[in-house]
Formats: C-alpha cells, sequence, structure tokens
C-alpha cells in the first residue's frame, strides 16, 4: 500500500521503516527472501549472525536494518548491493491468512575505508579491505546457502584464533558458526560479525566508556603461505549519562585494541545522526557535537526535535520518558590501518523522569466561577473521568451537569484542561468563615488515560476561594409601656450565626423559660421581653423610674465567635416594682394606698434603720442589700428565698375626749427576692462563670392581711473572709492592706461562716480578686475555680 513502506540505504547499511498506521490491529513477520534457498524467517538468532536488526523507531514504526555485508545480500563487485524483504501482514497471530508485500532494497556503496567497524545494537562487525583465497568447504550446506555468491570461488581452510582472559582458542570458521560468529569474503574484503558478550569476548573501560572487546586474528594457511588478519573489534555498551534536561552519549576517541600506535591517530571526520539522516549542522536544533583526545559527546535536550516524549505512569506517579535514536560516524587514520571508519548506531531511552501535573487557580470571584487549569501534559494523554466531591462523573455526565471541559494548549508542544464550576454549583462545598465572608471549596479528582496502553492515574486537587457575599443583619428595638422589643433578621440565622443570651443559646425553650415572647414573619424574628423578664439588665432605677437594657449577642455557629451586639434600651415609669440584683442589691418602689394616708418617711424594712431613700405621699423607694436590713434567708428547691418587709408601726391618733384613737392594725407589706441556687451572688464571694451575664432574681410584693401576725425571726448571714501570710493559717493581714503576690504565687485564703444556726452550710465555689469594691469590675484574676 502506498506509504507503507520508506527505505534507504545510510552508510552502507540498508534502512527500512513500516507505518504503524497501516498495521494497525495486525500482525506482521519478515521474511529474508534468498535467489537461492527461498524465503528464510527472519528471527532473533539469525538477526545477530547475519547483521540484522528488527525494532522499532522512538515512534513505533517497525524499523528493519541490514549490513551491506549480511547473509543473503547479493553483492556485485562490492559496489552494488541488494536485498528483498517479504512482509507478512495477518488480522490473527497465528499469521493465517497472511498476505505478502515483498520489497526490494537496493544500495550503492564503493568508498570502503581500508577498515570499517559498525556497533549495531545486536552485533559488531568488522571488515578488513585485502585480497584473500576463499573460505574452506568444511560446513553444512544449509550453513553454505546463507553466504554471498563468493562461495563458488576455489578455497582452501580459514581458522580464526580468538584471544580472551580465559586464553587462546583456535577454531575453524564452522565452529564459530555455532558459536554464532559469522566470518567470510568478498571480493576485496574479509569481515567478522560477531555476538555481544560472547565467550570470547572481554569487557574494558576506555575513557570512563565499558567496551565489549573481541580480540580475533583470521589465519589462512596454503603450503608455504601463512596469512593473518587482524579483525579485532570493540564496541561501546554505555557511557549514557542524564541530568533533568539533557542527555548525553560519549563514545571514547581513540580505542586503544584498535589503534596500536596512537602517535599516528589523525580524527578526518565526526557526523551525527537522527534515525536513518545526518545532521549536518547540529547547533540548528539544540544539538551539541563536541569532541576531545579523549571524548566524543553529543548532547541531546530532553524533548528535542527528533526524538519522541512519552508520557508514562510508575508507581502511581505520572512522568514522562524521551526517546531518540542516534548514531555516530567516526573517520580517523593512523600508520597502521590507514583509514577506519567507525560507525555506531544507538537507541537510547531516558529513566522515568516524574513529572507532578500544576492546578492552576483561574477562579473569577467576581463572576463566582471557578476557573481551574490542570497540565502540563503531553498529546498522547487524555482526561477520562473526574469526581466532583465525592461524586464520579463521565465527562458525558459532567457536561450534562453543566460542568464546562474543554483541552488548552500550553508551551513546549503540551496540553492541559480547563475545569469550570460555578460557585453555586450543590457539589461545591461552602463555609461561612469570618464576619461576612464564604469560602466556596471545590474538591476534585482527575482521571488520565496515557496512550496506548491506556494506564490511568489519578490527582486530587482543592480549590478555594474567600468572598464577602454575606451582608451582617441589623436589628431594630422598640419598646412600649410594659414590654422592650428586638426586630431581628431571620437570614443566616442557625446557619451562619446563632442569638445568645449571655452565654446561653436563645431558642425558644430559654425564651420561654424567661417569659419572651417568640414570634417571625417572612423576614424578622421579633423578641417581645417583659421589663422584668430574666435577662432585663437595668442602668438605672430612681422613684418610679427605670432605664432597662436588653442585650443579645449574635454569634458564628461553629466558632462562637461574637459578630454583633444588638441591644434594645427604654426608660419606663413605674409606680410599683422590685428589682432584684444579682450582686444582692434590691431594689423596691412600694405602693401604699392606705385611708387615711399614712406618712411615707416612717415607712421602714425590718431593720428600722433602714428607711426609704425617697417617697411621697403614695409611694416608698428603698434599696438595700440581701445581707442588711434584717433580711433573712431561705432554700426551696432549686431556688434561694430572701425575705423583707416594709412596715409602718401603729400610732396613736389624738381623740376630743378621754379615749384614743389608733390606726390598727400594723402596715406590712413583704417583699420577697428569688434566686437560683447555682446562679446566685451570695455575699459578693460566689460568683457564676465570669464570662456570662449574672442572672438577676425576680421579685414580688405581698401585701400582709391587715390582722396583727408575728413577726418572722431575722436570719442574716454571717460570713467573714481573711488572707493568711501563709498556709500555717497563724498570720493574717490586715483589712483593706494591699497584698501583692506573683501570679503562680499561692494565695491562702480563709472564708468562715458565722452562724449558729445548725442548718446554715457553707460552699465556696469561685473567689476572685478585682480592683474595685464593684463585684463585677474588671480586669479580675481567678483565685478558684469550682471549688
Amino acid at each position: 500500500p502506498p506509504g507503507f513502506v520508506e527505505s534507504s540505504c545510510r552508510s552502507r547499511i540498508f534502512w527500512m521503516k513500516l507505518n504503524k498506521l497501516l498495521l494497525h490491529g495486525k500482525f506482521f513477520k519478515l521474511e529474508i527472501n534468498d535467489p537461492y534457498a527461498g524465503p528464510i524467517l527472519l528471527d532473533e538468532k539469525l538477526a545477530s549472525r547475519c547483521g540484522y536488526v528488527l525494532s522499532e523507531d522512538v515512534w513505533g514504526n517497525p524499523v528493519f536494518r541490514a549490513s551491506v555485508l549480511g547473509c543473503h545480500v547479493i553483492n556485485e563487485a562490492d559496489e552494488l548491493f541488494s536485498l528483498t524483504v517479504n512482509i507478512k501482514v495477518s488480522s490473527f497471530s497465528s499469521m493465517r491468512a497472511a498476505v505478502t508485500y515483498t520489497y526490494p532494497m537496493y544500495c550503492s556503496y564503493s568508498s570502503w575505508a581500508s577498515r570499517e567497524i559498525v556497533c549495531e545494537e545486536n552485533y559488531m562487525e568488522v571488515s578488513v579491505k585485502t585480497d584473500v583465497p576463499a573460505v574452506s568447504n568444511d560446513y553444512t550446506v544449509a550453513w553454505m546457502s546463507a553466504l554471498p555468491e563468493t562461495q563458488n570461488v576455489a578455497y582452501q581452510l580459514w581458522q580464526l584464533m580468538f584471544v580472551s582472559p580465559s586464553g587462546r582458542k583456535r577454531i575453524t570458521v564452522s565452529d564459530a558458526a555455532k558459536l554464532g560468529y559469522s566470518f567470510n569474503n568478498t571480493l576485496s574484503r574479509v569481515y567478522l560479525r560477531a555476538p555481544y558478550h560472547s565467550n570470547e569476548s572481554d569487557v574494558s573501560m576506555v575513557s570512563g566508556v565499558n567496551m565489549n572487546m573481541v580480540t580475533s586474528t583470521s589465519m589462512y594457511r596454503q603450503r608455504w603461505l601463512l596469512l593473518l588478519i587482524d579483525t579485532t573489534v570493540s564496541c561501546p555498551v554505555d557511557g549514557i549519562s542524564f541530568t533533568d534536561t539533557t542527555l548525553t552519549w560519549t563514545v571514547p576517541s581513540v580505542i586503544p585494541t584498535l589503534v596500536v600506535q596512537e602517535s599516528t591517530f589523525l580524527t578526518k571526520n565526526i557526523l551525527m545522526g537522527v534515525d536513518d539522516q545526518v545532521i549536518v549542522n547540529p547547533e540548528e536544533k539544540n544539538y551539541l557535537l563536541e569532541h576531545n583526545k579523549t571524548h566524543i559527546g553529543i548532547t541531546i535536550p530532553i524533548g528535542a526535535e527528533g526524538g519522541k516524549l512519552k508520557s508514562s505512569i510508575s508507581g502511581g506517579v505520572y512522568g514522562v520518558i524521551y526517546s531518540i535514536d542516534l548514531f555516530l560516524e567516526h573517520t580517523w587514520t593512523d600508520a597502521d590501518w590507514q583509514t577506519t571508519k567507525y560507525t555506531v548506531i544507538k537507541s537510547i531511552t531516558t529513566p522515568f523522569m516524574p513529572q507532578i501535573p500544576t492546578v492552576i487557580n483561574n477562579t473569577l470571584p467576581e463572576e463566582r466561577l471557578f476557573s481551574v487549569a490542570f497540565g502540563h501534559f503531553l498529546p498522547d494523554v487524555s482526561l477520562v473521568a473526574i469526581t466532583i466531591g465525592n461524586v464520579p462523573f463521565t465527562l458525558r455526565e459532567a457536561q450534562h451537569h453543566g460542568f464546562k471541559i474543554y483541552e488548552t494548549p500550553f508551551s513546549n508542544r503540551t496540553k492541559g484542561f480547563i475545569l469550570e464550576v460555578s460557585f453555586d454549583d450543590p457539589y461545591v462545598l461552602k463555609e461561612y468563615v469570618n464576619r461576612n465572608e464564604t469560602k466556596y471549596i471545590l474538591l476534585i479528582n482527575y482521571t488520565i488515560s496515557v496512550d496506548p496502553e491506556m494506564t490511568l492515574y489519578y490527582h486530587s486537587a482543592e480549590v478555594e476561594c474567600v468572598i464577602a457575599d454575606i451582608e451582617l443583619p441589623e436589628a431594630v428595638g422598640y419598646c412600649d409601656e410594659e414590654n422592650l422589643y428586638l426586630a431581628i433578621p431571620t437570614f443566616g440565622l442557625h446557619q451562619y450565626w446563632n442569638l445568645y443570651l449571655g452565654n446561653k443559646l436563645l431558642n425558644r425553650h430559654v425564651a420561654l423559660a424567661n417569659g419572651y415572647l417568640a414570634a417571625t414573619n417572612s423576614t424578622h424574628l421579633i423578641l417581645q421581653i417583659p421589663l422584668f423578664a430574666a435577662g432585663v439588665v437595668y442602668e438605672e432605677v430612681s422613684f418610679q423610674k427605670i432605664k432597662a437594657r436588653f442585650d443579645v449577642a449574635l454569634r458564628k455557629v461553629r466558632t462562637m465567635e461574637t459578630l454583633q451586639m444588638f441591644s434594645v434600651s427604654c426608660s419606663f415609669n413605674s409606680s410599683s416594682f422590685i428589682i432584684c440584683h444579682p450582686d444582692g442589691t434590691v431594689m423596691i418602689s412600694a405602693q401604699m394606698k392606705t385611708i387615711p394616708a399614712i406618712d411615707m418617711s416612717k415607712t421602714k424594712l425590718r431593720d428600722s434603720s433602714c428607711k426609704p431613700r425617697e417617697y411621697n405621699e403614695g409611694h416608698a423607694f428603698f434599696k438595700f442589700h440581701v445581707t442588711t436590713c434584717g433580711t433573712s434567708v431561705r432554700v426551696e428547691g432549686d431556688h434561694i428565698i430572701y425575705e423583707n418587709e416594709i412596715s409602718y408601726e401603729k400610732e396613736t391618733l389624738p381623740g376630743q375626749s378621754i379615749p384614743t384613737i389608733t390606726r390598727d392594725p400594723d402596715y406590712r407589706l413583704t417583699v420577697l427576692c428569688y434566686y437560683r441556687a447555682k446562679e446566685t451572688l451570695v455575699l459578693g464571694a460566689f460568683a457564676n462563670d465570669p464570662s456570662a451575664s449574672p442572672p438577676f432574681g425576680s421579685g414580688m410584693m405581698v401585701p400582709r392581711p391587715n390582722i396583727a401576725v408575728s413577726r418572722r425571726i431575722r436570719q442574716t448571714l454571717n460570713v467573714v473572709s481573711r488572707v493568711s501570710k501563709d498556709q500555717s493559717f497563724v498570720e493574717f493581714y490586715e483589712p483593706n492592706v494591699a497584698i501583692l503576690k506573683r501570679p503562680v504565687e499561692p494565695v491562702f485564703l480563709e472564708v468562715e461562716l458565722k452562724d449558729e444556726s445548725p442548718d446554715a452550710e457553707l460552699y465556696l465555689e469561685n473567689c476572685w480578686v478585682t480592683r474595685s469594691l464593684d463585684l463585677n469590675g474588671t480586669p479580675r484574676w481567678n483565685i478558684t475555680m469550682d471549688g
């Protein structure tokens, strides 16, 4: 078929290349068509002995090379050479129903050097120009059929002498053929072809390069004539080195076994080539050909023209391999051989070079679009699947879902894959961060395939983008005569942030427990907080007036970070109230309507010295601490109850006659303050979590019936605390004296409950120090926590 076969003759070598595209999915074999013996199937053993090479070039095309001195080559006066090859192609591995293509090749070569050496991939060949008798006939007819036409010339007996580290060995030509050697003569030349690493060979290092050498002498004896011909051959077996960017092939300039008189050695010409083409100006292709007295070096950049970069997967890692087919032709002269032409053909492949793919984030925040480039890859790589999050997609499924995937060219003949995904895609992870930002996270797992083996490689990547696309809510506060109100937008509640009352999550349960009413509409949550509900802070309390504030914190769901404080503050007019502060302060505005009216200035608490701070005709305003004014305390369930009473002692009214008129009975108004036992500040010595806003107690005023009742026994707690100078608790610091302590130094604190009641018990939970007399003063330093 047209384009199936290409051939050339380069430096006395037949060069044939088959087009792999026309062999795709098929099997082929080569036969050497001998004009006398007919077709001979080419196998590995025959190839090395007869001067054939069957391999592939870096592009995967089958390549066949043959020496013009090879078996079955028709030789015309050592100038014209021809070889016919049968190419058998079949769709079956058994080669049945094969189609045979006969392809003749021709080579004209007359410029023979005195000695020519060829170092092929599987054999070494040396030919020497001389006039000698023909070869003897003591071998089989089968081997005879593989020799050139010169077998018909008269002959005598040839022998070969091999010199190796194991000693000397002299054998006949036929015996040498059994060992894999090929020896023969043409009209004007004698040649020896030897396999690498035979028993008769030796390996020695020349200028840092290992050389495989066969030292031999060809001998012909006829009566008084003894003909000795040096057929020594030596070829490099290594000399390849690599860096991350280049490969270098080194061959010795002077090979001592081939040049006896080194002082007469002179290089005449050095050529390099790629495949079967001579490179006239290597620098134009970025090749470097250099030589000195000891070395000839060819340096090729990895990926240079003429070679091939191929993707590969090794141990789950993506990388590349670079291959190139080179040849070197070195011509020199010396006193022994006049001219030697030395040709080396070398197929070079680099080791596996890992190339970790890169993920380039070209995301467009303003378009809310992830744009991710994945590369750089050679053309033999295909993207076959992709996983977003944990969901796998084929490329068709991904395109159908709405992902955009397409190839893009990169520099140096590489390519990449572009993936575009919207921020709002359901498979994109979203995380609320900072105050008003969202972090969008795209988790990708690429699956690529490397041709032609279709090996799969997986690469994961994570791409993030943070944009400010969240608006923090703003609350609106207002009041009526008895309540405070907060209207808070519902957007983001429980998703990004929560409402907190102190350190408690403000949910429906807490709202109901504290007496709040919560209602929602399409946009807002509306909280109704009664004036005397728990959590209300009383900023200013005076006679018939209260300035109250209610605070709610907006905190992030995950980190509990406070972002906003929502507050509503109002002033209220109230004729009657009782406020129980967390520090034990009680404020009462009592309304007393009696007929006739009483003198409010004469009202008092249980301790008669505790008089009203303010009063008018119908109201009295008291402010006192639960540890004073005769306040009693008792525990009921999980509450501590403080009780006092406002009283007005009966008085005698003047009359006009002897009988006296009295206001009877006495006036009594019982005042109660309820505190939760675990949250109460008792005498300022017991505190709840200092980070939480202290809860207020709830209070109530209970008018006594207008009958004479016995007074309750006065109950007050008498607690004394002092600081000891050491752990012996013998010497104590004087009150109101500054005590200097380092942060890690212990403080020895003694707290004593001086109470005769057998039911009274003292529990010490949290103790702290602050600079002010205010129990809520800051800064504060903990002494003990949780008892």
